[in-house]
């Protein structure tokens, strides 16, 4: 018995047993939104407030609603010149440019072959990410061609988040969180130990679970708690080294060390 015990001590140990990440405070601002999409190296923040997505840059500030297609689902503002909002409950989605005008509209519906997406993130070049449902594949579709030019094998569960950058892409399912190439290969496969979302930053993965944030060292394969203070945490976002806290009604700010 004390066998078994020791093994099972070991494993959580291998798993989740580097020494934590500590952060130091850097600033508090009161801040009022729904949902923070992101904030990039120069303060610039995107956001969503009533159903309205907003970009605030120095002293402009934009803004961008579609009522007529319902409640916007997710918006990633990886790419700065080519931002993308999904609307799932009409299986559509919006590039806009820089000053949030539209530049193209995909019905996922109106395709030559139907796809049902759940979770939609930006690529490279003319292509999203977008996973569909249907089928539980992850798919990376370029939308001027309207062509799927390459897919991943099939989900074992659930698909709870996706996130991406110009060359990879990272889907967490209830079972495990995969890491794929641009070519829709799987660069590894890890299980989730009850992760509810990600986060990415230069490559750099983040987990959040329950009310905690976790560091991925992918060279190491170990997840390390990142130490905050105790907040009604509502949100977390991560910028290079930066580490950002919202709590629904401040938006905390610390850096990240010894990571």
């Amino acid at each position: 018995m004390k066998t078994v015990l020791y093994f099972i001590l070991f494993i959580s140990f291998s798993i989740f047993g580097q020494e934590p990440i500590e952060t130091t405070f850097v600033s508090k601002t009161p801040f009022e939104a729904d949902k923070i999409i992101g904030i990039d190296n120069f303060g610039t923040i995107y956001f969503i407030k009533k159903n309205t997505l907003y970009k605030i840059e120095d002293d402009k500030n934009y803004s961008y609603s579609n009522v007529q297609h319902g409640r916007i689902s997710t918006a990633n503002s990886f790419n700065p010149l080519k931002i993308t909002v999904f609307y799932e409950d009409f299986n559509t989605a919006f590039i806009l440019d820089n000053r949030f005008a539209e530049i193209i509209k995909i019905d996922f519906s109106s395709l030559e072959y139907y796809k049902n997406v759940s979770f939609v993130s930006t690529a490279n070049d003319n292509a999203l990410w977008v996973f569909n449902q249907d089928i539980q594949q992850l798919e990376l579709f370029n939308y001027k061609s309207n062509k799927t030019v390459a897919t991943t094998l099939p989900t074992q569960s659930e698909a709870l988040d996706l996130k991406s950058n110009y060359n990879y892409s990272w889907m967490l399912t209830e079972k495990f969180l995969y890491k794929y190439n641009y070519f829709g290969s799987l660069v590894y496969k890890v299980k989730n130990d009850g992760f509810s979302s990600i986060i990415e930053s230069n490559e750099q993965i983040f987990l959040i679970k329950e009310n905690d944030l976790y560091y991925f060292n992918e060279t190491e394969q170990v997840f390390q708690l990142i130490e905050t203070p105790k907040l009604l945490t509502k949100q977390f976002l991560v910028t290079n080294e930066t580490l950002y806290i919202y709590d629904s009604k401040n938006l905390h700010k610390f850096q990240l060390n010894n990571k």
